[in-house]
């Protein structure tokens, strides 16, 4: 059956399982959204405002399934509003397949009206990416495209097909779903090395990122810990895979992470690291990180091993494999002192979290909206983030019992993320979603309101409203001397009146009186809501690991 190239894109998206599309459209595209029109009882498109709000709501969508995301754009400027999005998916490990249309093959490199090379522009950003030159190389690109970016280290892949190849007509055969191409299995005797080590251990601590959290290993993870008398933390984007109130789980370690978790960490004869690449932000100053351990690194990716920590044994390979085989050779034990050590380090943090608490100036603190939004939420409940102290704050006290329940932008660090992954987010599970942002990250796609407006997501947004850009402004008055330059933001925004304008629901809260009352009338709408949480400009995100400091450097309370 002879078929265009637009139609050939679309047939093998569908092939590939593909349900959902973000998009925007424009001329180098306009054949596409001609094929979208013709199977849109197969596919969904959904219309966003702004490229950038497709790519990060693409990126939602595989966060929240571990399915890939799929965005499309026009040629030039179209192409180039993806870039954000993609870079974001691509530090994070996310697989997603951007699709850009461009000029026609006889205009490429004739600075044609919106030329742009964006395979070269996004190189660096992408773990491949395809330039279509030939209607015949499509459909397999396009699978080949589905393959890479699920497969071993996840990330986004770019496909640019111009205008011509979505014209010009080829024979389109439907195939199965790519497969991940499988990753090598460790060998046995690195498998009995590790286990020795961690038969050795008195102190173990099993250190989960995003990639344990993307595999859904969390249950083997938990099991594996009572096993050998292990405690857990994790990473940023390890968050959510194992279940908050289990006893062995210490939370997010590092900067911003939980006293104790990070000082466990630091106490550990052993770590066995899962799927995390020992970033600056989980570090600190890595020639003081964790002196007294030895470490295996669990990673499918050889790049990331000895990268950023030097580490005493690297398995490359299929981590869940090894896992699974480490686990099966060791024998049980307790470690009682241990756990008994790190019960103590939770009583400190106990502490200085009430110290914290009893500092407060403010009606309404952001512990007090993370207990209240807890306490109300569903357990199904995705919690998204965009960048800045409230993302601090959730990975700090949100709890998750279920995986892929956040989505956040880690390594990257995305303002503007939240509100397009939010969306992606429901229309991938249509699980209620809460969104965690800031009047800063806001500020920088408050346009895709509109999109969650026009498809009746019923996402609720608790914008965390001190006035000031909080994270650059934290640092200014810990290490620049309270010299607040460009940090106060002066706007006079009425977001209660924003959000009404836009269609949605607005309300404000400046205690907690009130956020309850507002936020259980939000979590049952049928339509998105703003809650505009007035928060003291001068609330810390604490504890934190100064820039380039160590454990020993540890913040744990300001005194006033």
């Amino acid at each position: 059956m002879k078929l265009s190239g637009a139609q050939i894109l679309i047939k093998t998206l569908i092939e590939q399982g593909v349900t959902d599309i973000f998009g925007y459209p424009g001329g180098q595209v306009i054949n596409i959204y001609d094929a979208l029109y013709e199977y849109k009882d197969q596919i969904n498109h959904v219309l966003t405002a702004h490229e950038q709000g497709a790519a990060h709501a693409a990126d939602g969508y595989s966060r929240a399934t571990g399915k890939v995301g799929v965005c499309l754009a026009t040629s030039g400027p179209g192409a180039t509003n993806l870039v954000t999005g993609i870079a974001t998916a691509m530090l994070d490990s996310i697989p997603m397949v951007a699709i850009t249309g461009n000029v026609p093959c006889s205009l490429i490199g004739k600075d044609s009206f919106q030329e742009i090379d964006i395979t070269g522009v996004t190189l660096p950003i992408t773990k491949h990416n395809y330039f279509v030159s030939n209607v015949a190389e499509l459909a397999d690109t396009l699978r080949e495209a589905f393959a890479v970016a699920k497969s071993g280290r996840p990330g986004p892949v770019l496909v640019d097909i111009p205008k011509d190849v979505q014209m010009a007509k080829y024979e389109y055969e439907e195939k199965p779903i790519a497969k991940k191409i499988p990753l090598p299995k460790v060998k046995e005797s690195l498998i009995d090395e590790a286990a020795a080590m961690i038969a050795q251990a008195k102190k173990p601590y099993i250190y989960v990122g995003g990639g344990a959290a993307g595999l859904g290993m969390g249950q083997d993870i938990v099991a594996f810990a009572e096993k050998i008398g292990a405690v857990i933390g994790c990473s940023f984007m390890g968050l959510s895979a194992v279940p908050q109130n289990n006893e062995r789980f210490l939370g997010m370690q590092g900067m911003h992470g939980h006293y104790a978790s990070s000082m466990a960490q630091n106490e550990a004869d052993l770590i066995l690291a899962v799927g995390v690449r020992f970033s600056d932000r989980a570090t600190g100053n890595v020639a003081k990180f964790a002196k007294k351990s030895k470490i295996i690194q669990l990673d499918p990716d050889c790049a990331e091993v000895n990268k950023n920590v030097r580490v005493d044994l690297g398995l490359v390979g299929d981590v869940e494999d090894s896992f699974k085989r480490i686990a099966a050779k060791c024998e049980r034990k307790e470690n009682y002192d241990w756990l008994l050590q790190v019960n103590n380090l939770k009583a400190e943090e106990k502490g200085f979290e009430a110290e914290i608490a009893a500092a407060a100036k403010a009606p309404l603190t952001p512990r007090r909206v993370f207990d209240i939004i807890n306490e109300l939420k569903l357990p199904a409940t995705i919690t998204a983030t965009d960048v800045g102290q409230h993302q601090m704050w959730a990975a700090q006290y949100s709890t998750f019992d279920r995986p892929r329940r956040i989505v956040s932008s880690g390594g990257l660090g995305t303002m503007g993320f939240g509100l397009g992954a939010a969306i992606g987010a429901y229309v991938a599970t249509k699980d209620p979603v809460v969104l965690i942002t800031g009047d800063g990250s806001f500020g920088m796609n408050l346009n895709e309101l509109a999109t969650a407006v026009t498809y009746k997501i019923p996402v609720v947004i608790v914008l965390m409203n001190n006035g000031v850009l909080g994270m650059v402004r934290q640092w200014q008055t810990l290490f620049f001397g309270k010299r607040y330059s460009s940090t106060v933001l002066s706007r006079k925004t009425d977001f209660v009146a924003l959000a009404k304008a836009f269609g949605a629901e607005g309300y404000l809260a400046e205690t907690e009186v009130e956020f309850r009352r507002v936020f259980s009338q939000a979590i049952t709408s049928d339509k998105p809501v703003v809650i505009d949480v007035r928060i003291d400009k001068d609330e810390l995100v604490l504890p934190m690991l100064p820039p380039g400091g160590a454990i020993d450097d540890i913040i744990t309370v300001i005194k006033q």
